[in-house]
C-alpha cells in the first residue's frame, strides 16, 4: 500500500523521514516511501461491488453475525432532485467563516439578490452542541479528541490514526439519497451535517477548506430545523445512489447478486485421504449454492481439464497442455466449441456431483512436493472461460456483472509446472531467479484477473508446503486471499462456502479528506494509491485516493496521521468517501464525515484514547515491517521500546525510583501489546514461516474485529446452566473442573479440565455448549477459523497454553487484582490450580512491565 503525500503541489519532493536520535526510542518511525507499483491514472473513478458485513462491536456478548442484506429500500427524495451540480455557486460568495465561529460579526448586514435576511440570523451552524458526537461504524479513531500542541500530539510511540472499514454493512444502514450530491467547488468535499449554512441563500461552508458554495437554492429554508429534512445535513453517514436507469426507485435485483460465476480450480495430485476429504467438501459446497449461481470446474496436474456440463450422464472434460500458457487458438476452439463450461446450479447439480465422484487419487510413486502442478495455466484457462466468447469484442472494455466473478483454487501443493512455477527442489541451481520470475508472473496474472473483475482465492490444505511466497501475489493482486488449512475437512469446506458467498467488487475508490491541520503519513490495507485527475472540476483537491482491490466487510484500511502544526481551531474534520457498485448494480457514493474536538490537556486526551483501536493500529504498523522471522524478533523489541516511551512521555515517575508508572487512562493497552508480542503474529508459536506469512497478510488487511482477536484472544469460561463468563486470557483460567473457550481470530480452542473430562456425561454436554458458542462467535468470519478441542494435559493443549499470559508466576495479591475470579475458589481449589502449572521461563505480564522499568497500570 502506498504511503501517501497529500499535497496540492504533487511535484514537491516527498516528506523527509523523521530523524530519530541515537538515544531516542527505537520503535519504527512512519514509513514514507512510495509503493513500487502504483495504479495508472484514473480520470473517472471506477466503482466496485459492496459486501455484507458482520457488524460486530467489541465487548459485546455472544455475537450473532448477520446474513447478507436484501436489496436497498430507496426513500423518495424529500425535495425535487437538484439540477446537476455546478462548479460555480449560483450566488456571490461572502467572506469565509472564521474557524469554529457560529456566525460572522459584521458591522452592517449584507444583502443578497434573493432578499435574504441579515447574515447572523440566516446561518445554520451545524457545529453546535445539538449535533450528537457519534462514532461512525465505518471509521474507528484511536482517540475521540485531538491534541492541539504538535509536540504532544505527534508522539510516535502512541500515535494517532484511524481504521476505515469501507465495505462494512450495518443495520439500519446509511440513509439513501437519490440525487446528485452538493460538493465543494474548491476541494471536492461533500456537504454534510457539520456545515455552516446560510438558510436565506442556501449557501454552505465547506468544513475541509472553509470555502462558501452554492446549493442551487436547494438549502434555502425557513429555519435551520427544516434543513434536517436533508439526510446529508442530518446524519454523518449517507449513501448517494444511482441505479443506472431512468426509473426512480427501481432496483435491478433479478439474479444479479448471484449471476457472477464461480470457477473451481482443483488440484488432482492428491493422495487418497486428502481426496476423500476434498470430495466431501466439494459435494457439500455445490449443495449450498443458490440455483442461479453459474459454476465451472477445472482440474490441474500436468494438464488442465475443463469439465463439460453438456454431458449429463458422464464426467467429460476437454484437456489442454499445462507446460505453457494456452494459445488463443486453443482457447477459441474451447470457447466456441459445443461444450458448456459455465452452467447454473439448477441445471448442473447432478453433473457436478458426478464430476466430483469421478476424481481419483494420484497414482505415481512421486512425493507430494515433486508432483507436476500447472496451477498458473489452470487459472489462465479459468479466466478465459469466465470472459467467454465476448472477450475479443470487449478487449480493453471491462464487462460489468453484478459483483465479482470468483476463481477458487483448491491446492494441495506448490505450482511446479508451466508458467509461474518454481522447481521441485530448493537446491535447484537457478531457484532464486526462477522464483523471482514466478513472483512477477503471478502478480501480473492477479492484476489481469482484477482488471476483469475476477477475484482469485487460494485455499490450501494438507502437509505439503505450497510455497506461499509464490502463490500470495496472485491472490493479493486480484483482491483475494490465501488461506492454509490442516486438511480438506470441515474448516476447508466452510471456507469454500464463505469464499463463494462473500460479495465483493473491483474498482472501488476510497477518497480521504482532512482538515489542513492533519497529515496522513501512512496507509496499510488492500489497495494502492490512485492518481485521479479532478483539477478540472475541483481547483484544489488535495485528497488522497486509494484504488481498492475489492470492497468487503472483512477488510479495513489503517491510517496513520500527524498534525502539521499547533491546532488553533476547536474541531478537526475528516471525510471519507467510498465509491463502489454494489451487488444490485447500483452505483453508490458512501460519504462519512467525522468531527473530532481538539483539547490542550494531555489527561483529557488520554481519557479519550481507545486502547483497542490503538493496539490494532500499532500492530498493523509493526507487522508491515515484520516480513520474516528475524524482522519479527526486531519488532518485538520495538514493542518494548514503545511501552517505555509511552510511560516516560505520558506517565508519572514513581518517587525515589527510576520507575515510571504507565498511565491508568490507557491501562489495557500494554496487555494488548504483550499479547501481540508473544502471540502468533510476532512470537514463536507458529512453526512454519509460510503460516506466519499467511497470517501477516491476512492481518494487514483484516477488519477491526478480526484484527483485535488476532492480536489478543478472548477467553470465555463455561458456567453451570450453560452460560459463559468472560475472563482475562491468563493461564489462571485453566481450572481442572472447568471448560474454557479461547477465540484467537484464526483459531478457536476448547480446553476441558481433567476433572471435568473424567465425568463423561457432563463433559459431553459442556463440550457441545462450547462448540455451539465457538460456531456462533465465528459464524460469518472469513476465513473461518479452525476449531480445536482437547483435554488438559494432552499434547494439543500446548496450542492453548502458549496463548495465555503465564500469570501463575505472580504473587497472589497481584493475581487476584488482575484475575478477580480467583477469589471465588476455595483454598483447596487454589492449591490444586497452583500445583498444576509447569514452570517455564516466559515472564508474566507484570514481570515484563517491570523489566522495562515501568510499573504496570492498575487493572481497569
Amino acid at each position: 500500500m502506498a504511503n501517501p503525500q497529500p499535497s496540492s503541489q504533487p511535484e514537491k519532493s516527498p516528506i523527509p523521514r523523521p530523524s530519530i536520535s541515537p538515544g531516542g526510542p527505537k520503535f519504527p518511525p512512519p514509513i514514507f516511501q512510495q509503493d513500487q507499483a502504483l495504479s495508472p491514472a484514473i480520470r473517472s473513478p471506477n466503482v466496485a461491488a459492496s459486501s455484507p458485513s458482520n457488524g460486530v462491536k467489541t465487548g459485546s456478548p455472544i455475537t450473532h453475525l448477520s446474513t447478507p442484506p436484501g436489496p436497498p429500500v430507496f426513500t423518495s427524495p424529500v425535495r425535487p432532485a437538484a439540477v446537476p451540480f455546478r462548479a460555480s455557486p449560483a450566488t456571490p460568495q461572502p467572506l469565509a467563516f472564521s474557524s469554529g465561529s457560529s456566525s460572522i460579526p459584521l458591522s452592517s448586514p449584507p444583502h443578497f439578490p434573493n432578499g435574504a435576511v441579515d447574515f447572523q440570523h440566516q446561518v445554520s451552524d451545524a457545529r453546535e452542541d445539538s449535533v450528537p458526537v457519534v462514532e461512525s461504524p465505518y471509521v474507528l479513531f484511536s482517540a475521540h479528541k485531538v491534541l492541539k500542541q504538535k509536540k504532544q500530539a505527534n508522539v510516535p510511540s502512541l500515535g494517532f490514526g484511524a481504521l476505515v472499514s469501507p465495505g462494512r454493512e450495518i443495520s439500519p444502514g446509511p440513509q439513501i439519497i437519490q440525487r446528485d450530491p452538493h460538493r465543494c467547488q474548491n476541494c471536492g468535499a461533500y456537504a454534510n451535517v457539520y456545515c455552516n449554512i446560510l438558510i436565506g441563500s442556501g449557501q454552505w461552508q465547506c468544513v475541509i477548506c472553509g470555502i462558501m458554495n452554492g446549493s442551487e437554492g436547494e438549502y434555502i429554508a425557513p429555519s435551520k430545523e427544516d434543513l434536517r429534512n436533508f439526510p446529508e445535513l442530518a446524519s454523518p453517514s449517507v449513501d448517494y445512489v444511482q441505479t443506472g436507469n431512468k426509473r426512480p426507485g427501481f432496483v435491478p435485483v433479478s439474479d444479479s447478486r448471484s449471476s457472477a460465476p464461480i470457477v473451481l480450480v482443483i488440484d488432482e495430485c492428491l493422495d487418497e485421504p486428502h481426496l476423500q476429504h476434498l470430495q466431501s467438501s466439494l459435494h457439500a459446497f455445490v449443495d449450498s449454492l443458490p440455483p442461479t449461481t453459474r459454476i465451472g470446474i477445472i482440474l490441474y496436474g500436468r494438464t488442465v481439464s475443463v469439465y463439460d456440463f453438456s454431458e449429463e450422464s458422464v464426467a467429460s472434460a476437454d484437456v489442454l497442455p499445462g507446460e505453457k500458457s494456452p494459445t488463443q487458438e486453443s482457447l477459441k476452439a474451447l470457447i466456441y466449441g459445443t461444450g458448456i463450461y459455465l452452467s447454473p446450479m439448477h441445471a448442473s447439480l447432478p453433473v457436478a456431483h458426478a464430476i466430483f465422484s469421478s476424481l481419483r487419487p494420484y497414482k505415481l510413486n512421486i512425493r507430494e512436493a515433486s508432483r507436476d502442478r500447472c496451477l498458473g495455466t489452470a487459472v489462465e484457462v479459468a479466466l478465459a472461460i469466465i470472459q467467454g466468447p465476448s472477450a475479443e469484442i470487449s478487449r480493453g472494455v471491462i464487462k460489468r456483472s453484478g459483483g465479482n466473478s470468483r476463481i477458487i483454487v483448491c491446492a494441495g501443493g506448490p505450482n511446479t509446472y508451466g508458467p509461474g512455477s518454481v522447481p521441485h527442489s530448493f537446491s535447484h541451481p537457478n531457484y532464486p531467479h526462477m522464483e523471482k520470475s514466478a513472483l512477477k508472473w503471478m502478480e501480473n496474472l492477479g492484476r489481469e484477473a482484477h482488471r476483469h473483475s475476477t477475484v482469485v482465492d487460494i485455499l490450501c490444505a494438507g502437509t505439503c508446503p505450497v510455497r506461499v511466497p509464490v502463490l500470495q501475489p496472485l491472490a493479493k493482486a486480484s483482491g483475494g486471499v490465501l488461506v492454509l488449512h490442516d486438511d480438506f475437512g470441515e474448516a476447508f469446506g466452510v471456507n469454500l462456502q464463505r469464499a463463494s458467498t462473500r460479495a465483493a467488487g473491483s474498482h472501488g475508490l476510497l477518497e480521504i479528506r482532512c482538515s489542513d491541520d492533519i497529515l496522513i503519513t501512512q496507509v496499510v490495507g488492500p489497495g494502492e494509491e490512485a492518481h485521479v485527475d479532478t483539477h478540472e472540476t475541483f481547483k484544489n483537491d488535495t485528497s488522497l485516493y486509494i484504488q481498492m482491490l475489492s470492497v468487503e466487510e472483512t477488510q479495513s484500511f489503517s491510517l496513520s496521521m500527524e498534525t502539521k502544526g499547533d491546532i488553533k481551531s476547536d474541531f478537526v474534520f475528516f471525510q471519507f468517501t467510498i465509491q463502489f457498485s454494489n451487488v444490485y448494480q447500483a452505483d453508490i457514493s458512501r460519504v462519512i464525515t467525522v468531527r473530532l474536538p481538539t483539547v490542550s490537556s494531555v489527561s483529557a486526551y488520554l481519557e479519550n484514547v481507545q486502547d483497542e483501536v490503538v493496539a490494532v493500529l500499532i500492530a498493523k504498523r509493526t507487522l508491515l515491517r515484520a516480513q520474516n522471522y528475524s524482522d519479527a524478533m526486531e519488532m518485538r523489541a520495538t514493542i518494548d521500546e514503545r511501552i517505555k516511551d509511552i510511560a516516560v512521555k505520558y506517565g508519572t515517575q514513581v518517587p525515589k525510583t527510576k520507575l515510571y508508572r504507565f498511565p491508568n487512562e490507557i491501562s489495557s493497552l500494554p496487555e494488548l501489546l504483550f499479547h501481540l508480542r508473544r502471540g502468533p503474529l510476532l512470537g514463536s508459536i507458529v512453526g512454519h514461516e509460510d503460516e506466519r506469512s499467511v497470517l501477516r497478510n491476512l492481518f494487514l488487511n483484516a477488519s477491526f474485529d478480526l484484527s483485535l482477536r488476532m492480536v489478543a484472544p478472548r477467553c470465555l469460561m463455561h458456567r453451570e446452566g450453560g452460560t459463559f463468563e468472560e475472563l482475562p486470557a491468563y493461564d489462571l483460567a485453566m481450572q481442572s473442573d472447568a471448560a474454557v473457550v479461547l477465540d484467537h481470530g484464526t483459531d478457536v480452542f476448547i480446553w476441558l479440565g481433567a476433572e471435568l473430562a473424567a465425568d463423561e456425561g457432563r463433559s459431553a454436554a459442556v463440550l457441545a455448549a462450547c462448540r455451539t458458542l465457538a460456531e456462533e462467535l465465528t459464524e460469518s468470519r472469513f476465513p473461518a477459523p479452525r476449531i480445536l478441542a482437547f483435554k488438559e494435559g494432552s499434547s494439543q493443549a500446548r496450542y492453548f497454553v502458549s496463548r495465555l499470559i503465564p500469570a501463575h508466576r505472580d504473587p497472589p495479591y497481584e493475581q487476584e487484582a488482575r484475575f478477580p475470579q480467583l477469589r471465588s475458589l476455595t483454598t483447596e481449589q487454589r492449591t490444586k490450580l497452583k500445583s498444576s502449572f509447569i514452570q517455564f521461563d516466559d515472564p508474566s505480564f507484570c514481570e515484563w512491565m517491570r523489566s522495562l522499568k515501568t510499573m504496570p497500570p492498575e487493572p481497569s
